[in-house]
This record gives structure tokens, sequence and C-alpha cells, in this order.
């Protein structure tokens, strides 16, 4: 019997003629466009892993690519707020660009922060605490929903942590590149017996796969 876990990251909330920025928990903006978590939802419900429920952080971003995503499954899913998946705060980088971020900490702080999620200086990041969130959601699952799949609607820098759940979180940042796109998906399965999940998709583009197969 397998369990998943099905992460997806929010869409854009910046057009191509805008300049993004660091945009944290602090900074609540809706999406500029709804073709990713369309995508989503077209991508999971092609596949066979529509999941029995939906938990979303509760900012606009994510609470709108989770609604987008059920709507394109065409299923009556129930979605549940949670705040244990809102975005990190980025201190004095919250909403600046990243010409700004890498003027004040430096481009060896982005780096390591993207490859081996290093939390730069000045952030307001507890590691210990999204790891924390997200074994204890993972327990939750495994006791609610066993056999089933579940999909949870977060961030970039909440689920670059996620990998966690596989008990080798070095290994996983050594072979992948942990920053997941906007509108990517991630899937995590456990069976029964496993100790640690599996990490079986990271960062898959759903727009990618529909172009895959049109070949």
């Amino acid at each position: 019997m397998t369990t998943r876990i099905i992460i997806a990251r929010h869409g854009n909330t910046f057009t191509k003629e805008q300049t993004p920025t660091r945009v944290g928990c602090r900074t609540d903006l809706p999406l500029v466009e709804t073709e990713r978590g369309t995508n989503v939802g077209r991508y999971l419900k092609t596949r066979n892993l529509i999941p029995v429920c939906v938990y979303s952080a509760p900012l606009k971003r994510t609470a709108e690519t989770a609604r987008l995503a059920i709507a394109a499954m065409e299923k009556d899913i129930p979605l549940e707020m949670d705040d244990s998946f809102v975005e990190i705060d980025y201190g004095p980088d919250e909403n600046k660009t990243e010409e700004e971020v890498i003027a004040r900490i430096g481009q060896d702080a982005i780096d390591k922060w993207n490859k081996e999620a290093v939390v730069p200086d000045g952030w307001k990041v507890s590691v210990d605490g999204i790891i924390k969130a997200w074994k204890g959601f993972a327990s939750r699952v495994e006791k609610k929903h066993k056999g089933q799949n579940v999909l949870v609607v977060s961030s970039n820098g909440i689920i670059r942590f996620a990998p966690y759940l596989t008990g080798d979180f070095q290994k996983f940042s050594r072979e992948h590149d942990i920053k997941v796109g906007t509108g990517s998906v991630c899937v995590f399965e456990k069976n029964d017996g496993d100790a640690n999940w599996i990490c079986t998709e990271w960062n898959t583009k759903p727009k990618d796969y529909f172009k895959s197969l049109e070949k």
C-alpha cells in the first residue's frame, strides 16, 4: 500500500515585465496568471494522482494555486489551510530585488541557500521548526490517509526542506537542485514497512510533461 505526499509550488506572482522580488511570508501577493495552477491539477489528473485532500498555506498565491488545481481535477476535493506551509520570512531582504539581496549578503550566501538550504544572516527562519513540521505532517498523513494521495501547495523556501523526509537530505541536495520552480510538482512515496519516504519526482514541470506527450 503506497501513501503519497504530492507537493506543488504556487504559480507566478510577477509578470514578465515586472522585476521580481523576494516574496516571503509578509508579502501576500496574488497570482498574475492561472496556467501553472491549472496545469498542476491537469497533471495530477492525467497521471492518476488525484489527492483525497489538499493542504495549502493561507497566502493568496498558494491558496489560489490550490483552488485552480482542484478545479482542473474536476473533483470535489476538500481544501484545508495550514500555517505550517507559510513561506519563510526573508527579514531585511523581504520584498527586495535579487540585486539588492546579493549586495547585502553576497552571492556565496545565495548559493549556499539554493544548494544546501543554509539560511543567510538576517533571515528569520527556524530550520528545525520547518523540518519538524514536515515530519509531523508526514506522520499525520500516514495515519489519516494511509494508501492515499494528498497534495500540499507551498512556497520555495518551505518546499526545499521536504527532502528531509528521505532521511538523507545531504545526499539529496548533492544530487538535485533543491530550488523548485513555480508551478512545479514533487512526489514523495512511502510503502508499508518503509522507514523513510522516497522521492519519486522532484521539480517536475507539468507544461514540459504535456509537451512531451505531443511528440
